[in-house]
């Protein structure tokens, strides 16, 4: 998050030199993200490994830790985000569409959607698990790291419905949100 912040400053730049700063370091965040999961050594504290076929083998290579986040993950989901940004950048208004429009209205309102997407997940499963007849109270405890339980959760089809069920539920919010953040100018509401 603070480097988040401390990249803001990159956004007082010229707009062709912002791109251009967010293609070098993106690649140079893949490129080193490459270099330094191949030698093995440093960057994650899982290994790769050469695996049965060459696909098995570039999941190993990509399968990073996430928690605590890895010099190795940073990189790899960072490079990738950095390039994006500058692709979204060279797009005009127009050549977005409805797509781009869907995306920028998160964009607009970004810890406001991350600190509304835990409780909609939450709710979510919640509501999946008392459909269909599953457990329910383990949602609402603290389990911590241990054995998965069983008869819980859902297949990765049903999981993928339910991320879009919750993105579906937020964006009206999100929306009018970033409608109150146009129209006020109160300190706030630029950290929302």
């Amino acid at each position: 998050m603070a480097a988040g912040y401390s990249f803001g400053a990159i956004y007082k730049l010229t707009p062709q030199r912002r791109r251009l700063l967010l293609v070098l370091i993106g690649v140079g965040a893949i490129i080193l993200f490459v270099a330094i999961r191949a030698i093995n050594i440093y960057g994650d504290p899982s290994p790769w490994s050469p695996q049965k076929n060459l696909l098995f083998t570039v999941m190993s290579f990509i399968n990073t830790t996430k928690y605590p986040p890895s010099l190795a993950y940073l990189l790899m989901t960072l490079g990738p985000a950095l390039l994006a940004l500058a692709v979204f950048e060279t797009t005009s208004a127009a050549q977005r569409g409805r797509i781009g429009k869907f995306f920028i209205t998160f964009g607009r309102v970004p810890l406001f959607f991350y600190l509304l997407q835990w409780p909609t997940a939450h709710l979510i499963s919640v509501l999946l698990h008392f459909t269909f007849g599953k457990p329910v109270g383990w949602l609402f405890q603290n389990l911590g790291p241990g054995a998965p339980l069983s008869g819980v959760g859902f297949n990765l089809l049903v999981v993928y419905l339910a991320w879009m069920a919750g993105i579906a539920i937020l964006y009206p919010l999100c929306k009018w949100f970033a409608g109150v953040k146009a129209r006020r100018r109160d300190w706030w509401l630029s950290y929302l």
